[in-house]
C-alpha cells in the first residue's frame, strides 16, 4: 500500500496535464479555426439569402472554452477510471489464480500458517498490495496467533470492509468531476444569456446576430456538458459496481477456500 497512492497520484497529475495540452492544441489549431470559417460562410449566406437556414456544425457547438474545459475534465476522469479498472482487473485475475493454493481436502493447522504466509510473501511486490493477499495474510496471521476461527473471519472481513471504504473514498475526485462538468455547462449558459441580453438593444434595429450568438453559447455549452455528464456517471457507476464485486468475491474466497479448511487440533 505504500506505493499505490504516489503512483496513482502521479498518474492523475500527468493525465490532467496531457489532457490539457492535447485538447488545447486541438481547439486552438483545428476546432476554433474551423468554427470561425463555418460562421463566416453562414453569415455570408444569410446576407445573400434572408431565407437561408444554417445547419448545426460540431465545430461551432464545441468552440467555446466551457466545452473545452468539459472535454479536458472528461478525459481526465476517463484516465482515472481506466487506471482503477485496470487495478480491479488485475486483482480479479490474481484471485482466480488462487494465491493461497490450499489443496482440496487439506486442513490448515495453526502451525501451518507461517508456511502459507511465506508463500504469499513470495509473490511480486505489486501483488502484495492486492486485497486478496492482504486479507489472506491477516486471516492466517490471526489464526496462528489466536487459534480461533471466528477471529480469523473477523480479521479477513475487516480488511475487506476497510478496502471497500477506501475504494469508495478514492472515487471522490471522479464524483467531483461528474458534478463540475454540468456546473461548467451552466456557467456557459449564464454567460451566453448575459451576452444575448447585452446585445438585445441591437435587435431593435434588426441586427439579431449578437442575440443568436449568445443564445448559441448558452445552449451549446449546456448540451455538451449534460451529454458528457451522462456518459461519465454511467462509467463511474460501472467502476463502482466492479469494485464492489471484487470485495464480495474476496470475502467469498476467504469463506470457501480458506476458513473452511482451518482446523484446530
Amino acid at each position: 500500500m505504500k506505493t499505490r497512492y504516489p503512483k496513482e497520484f502521479l498518474f492523475s497529475l500527468i493525465s490532467l496535464l496531457a489532457a490539457t495540452i492535447v485538447v488545447q492544441t486541438i481547439w486552438a489549431s483545428w476546432v476554433r479555426p474551423n468554427a470561425r470559417a463555418v460562421i463566416a460562410v453562414q453569415t455570408e449566406a444569410m446576407a445573400k439569402d434572408p431565407n437561408y437556414v444554417s445547419e448545426r456544425s460540431m465545430y461551432v457547438v464545441m468552440k467555446d472554452w466551457e466545452q473545452e474545459s468539459c472535454v479536458i475534465l472528461m478525459i481526465w476522469a476517463l484516465s482515472m477510471i481506466g487506471f482503477k479498472n485496470g487495478t480491479t482487473r488485475r486483482e480479479r485475475e490474481l484471485l482466480e489464480r488462487d494465491p493461497v493454493r490450499v489443496p482440496e481436502g487439506m486442513r490448515i493447522l495453526p502451525e501451518d500458517t507461517r508456511e502459507y504466509v511465506r508463500q504469499l510473501e513470495s509473490l511480486p511486490a505489486e501483488q502484495q498490495e492486492s486485497l486478496i493477499v492482504r486479507a489472506a495474510k491477516a486471516a492466517l496471521a490471526r489464526f496462528g496467533a489466536t487459534r480461533n476461527v471466528q477471529d480469523v473471519s473477523d480479521a479477513g472481513h475487516s480488511v475487506c470492509q476497510a478496502e471497500a471504504e477506501r475504494l469508495d473514498s478514492e472515487l471522490s475526485m471522479i464524483r467531483y468531476i461528474a458534478w463540475a462538468i454540468p456546473a461548467i455547462g451552466f456557467i456557459g449558459t449564464v454567460r451566453g444569456i448575459g451576452d444575448a441580453l447585452a446585445s438585445a438593444h441591437k435587435a431593435v434595429t434588426g441586427d439579431i446576430s449578437g442575440v443568436t450568438e449568445g443564445l448559441g453559447v448558452a445552449f451549446n455549452s449546456t448540451l455538451v456538458a449534460l451529454l458528457l455528464s451522462l456518459l461519465l456517471m454511467f462509467l463511474l457507476h460501472n467502476l463502482q459496481l466492479g469494485q464492489e464485486r471484487l470485495v464480495l468475491a474476496v470475502e467469498t474466497y476467504l469463506d470457501n477456500r480458506l476458513l473452511r479448511n482451518l482446523q484446530v487440533r
